[in-house]
């Protein structure tokens, strides 16, 4: 069970982490940059002339893992998705070098017996050397399994309420079947994303993809209409995950001009990433 004062205080080791052309490359490819490998906007996010860090590397960079596996941690580890994910992107990164990334819990609110937990984290990326912060990394994560625990029962973060107009953009990417295998050497070593039976434990009929992942795909379809292909003109994103996603299904990001969107499962119809919000310069 969760103890609430010794979770808001524990202490996830700072991370380290050096980083050059290959790893920015390998996270675009990993959210699905590149699939029109005649589209010279994508290429240069995978190595095509002068290489360009996707804007929401810092999502990976500096990542602690899997942390809350910790037994420690007194959370039911088997249970939790990730719920919601912002960023806002102070400085652009250099297209190599090292940086640190530390992760702090912000909060944690009781849902209540049976109804699960909020768990607030916070990372900032900074250069190892200069102290420059690049970015700042906001996470939300449902502990399915730890509500009852005694804990707070707000604040909750308020989600931002998308248009009641139709989306006036819409950009699709067909994943991967083997993508959650790609991009889980981003940093997240969550067994959900690779084990079929941690998957089934969970309630999964299969492995399912990375939250980041799918936020990912979607930054890449606001950067690439809203943006221009311009990267450096997105500056905050932040976004609730509202349904998994199965590898190999079709995305579609649907997009307003003021920087709402949300992304469906084309297949199934349902809306996987909702309450989406891009902050552009």
């Amino acid at each position: 069970m969760i103890d609430y004062e010794r979770l808001m205080a524990y202490d996830i080791p700072e991370v380290r982490q050096s980083y050059g052309p290959r790893e920015c490359a390998f996270y675009a490819l990993s959210i699905g940059v590149g699939q029109d490998p005649l589209d010279p906007a994508n290429l240069r996010f995978v190595g095509a002339g002068a290489l360009v860090p996707f804007p929401t590397l810092p999502l990976v960079l500096g990542h602690p893992g899997f942390w809350l596996g910790n037994p420690d941690t007194g959370v039911d580890a088997v249970r939790l998705v990730h719920g919601e994910q912002g960023i806002t992107i102070h400085a652009p990164l250099p297209i190599e070098g090292t940086v640190t990334g530390k992760t702090r819990v912000t909060g944690i609110v009781d849902k209540g017996e049976g109804r699960g937990a909020l768990l607030y984290t916070e990372k900032e990326l900074r250069d190892a050397g200069a102290g420059t912060l690049y970015a700042t990394t906001r996470s939300t994560t449902f502990l399915r399994g730890d509500g009852g625990f005694g804990g707070p029962e707000g604040p909750v973060k308020r989600a931002h309420s998308l248009p009641e107009s139709a989306p006036e953009i819409v950009h699709e990417t067909v994943t991967r079947p083997e993508q959650a295998l790609w991009y889980r050497w981003n940093g997240d070593d969550n067994p959900l994303h690779l084990d079929p039976d941690i998957a089934a434990k969970a309630g999964f009929q299969r492995p399912i993809l990375h939250g980041l992942c799918s936020l990912g795909i979607a930054a890449h379809a606001v950067v690439a209409t809203l943006c221009g292909g311009a990267p450096g003109r997105l500056k905050t994103l932040d976004a609730r995950f509202t349904a998994t996603v199965t590898p190999g299904e079709t995305l579609r990001t649907e997009i307003w001009p003021d920087g709402s969107f949300r992304t469906r499962s084309v297949e199934r119809d349902v809306v996987v990433i909702g309450n989406g919000l891009a902050g552009i310069d």
